[in-house]
């Protein structure tokens, strides 16, 4: 390595740090709905179609990012609240966006502010086949019950067991020579969860994350 290639390498840096060997992570975004009702703003979220991965559980507007269909994460929100709750594009106003959020198993969340330019859910379509239904609730009631607390433990496992029985080696540790408490799972440290208690069921993980987010910065 010489002068020009040391040269090459700052050329090549990003001009805005961003999440190293993001592709390898499931990439998602959402979009963080508001609708005015009555003077004041209510955040939209949906509940999943059972039939679905993660069924039942609540969440906001969004799915997995397609580069071949989006610029952009804010375009994968969009185009994904579209489809799910059967809304013109032209009703949905983007404000801004908030930072990365990376989960504990292995997903990242990108999400946008946006109003959503309607007088209330009845005016929306969703997707039955995604969508099992949608309800607003007032962001006053977040920012006057913060949500409860838990943790879960996380463990990396050099190697895991298939259908069959058969034991698949991922890491090959004594291989490698790495010190041997790697030839057996270990921590890999605890995360915080969030949950709401909400009348519609229980809001918790990355939505629940979001939520409090967004009320932390309206203080």
């Amino acid at each position: 390595m010489n002068q020009k290639d040391l040269n090459k390498l700052i050329e090549n840096l990003p001009e805005v740090p961003g999440i190293l060997r993001k592709d390898e992570f499931f990439n998602s975004a959402v979009i963080i709905p508001f609708v005015l009702i009555d003077g004041e703003y209510h955040l939209l979220f949906e509940k999943r179609a059972a039939n679905i991965r993660q069924g039942g559980e609540i969440c906001f507007p969004g799915g997995e990012y397609d580069p071949k269909l989006d610029k952009n994460f804010t375009e994968t929100a969009v185009r994904e609240t579209v489809e799910e709750l059967g809304i013109a594009i032209e009703k949905i106003k983007v404000l801004g966006i908030l930072d990365t959020l990376i989960g504990p198993m292995g997903v990242t969340v990108d999400s946008c502010i946006g109003i959503l330019e309607i007088n209330g859910i009845d005016e929306l379509d969703f997707d039955e086949s995604e969508v099992e239904s949608v309800f607003l609730v007032p962001v006053s009631w977040f920012q006057n019950n913060p949500p409860e607390e838990y943790f879960v433990q996380l463990v990396v496992h050099p190697e895991y067991t298939d259908e069959k029985g058969n034991v698949v080696q991922l890491l090959p540790s004594q291989e490698l020579e790495l010190p041997d408490k790697y030839n057996r799972p270990w921590r890999a440290g605890k995360r915080k969860i969030y949950a709401y208690k909400l009348k519609e069921g229980v809001l918790w993980g990355l939505t629940a994350a979001l939520v409090r987010e967004v009320v932390n910065r309206l203080k």
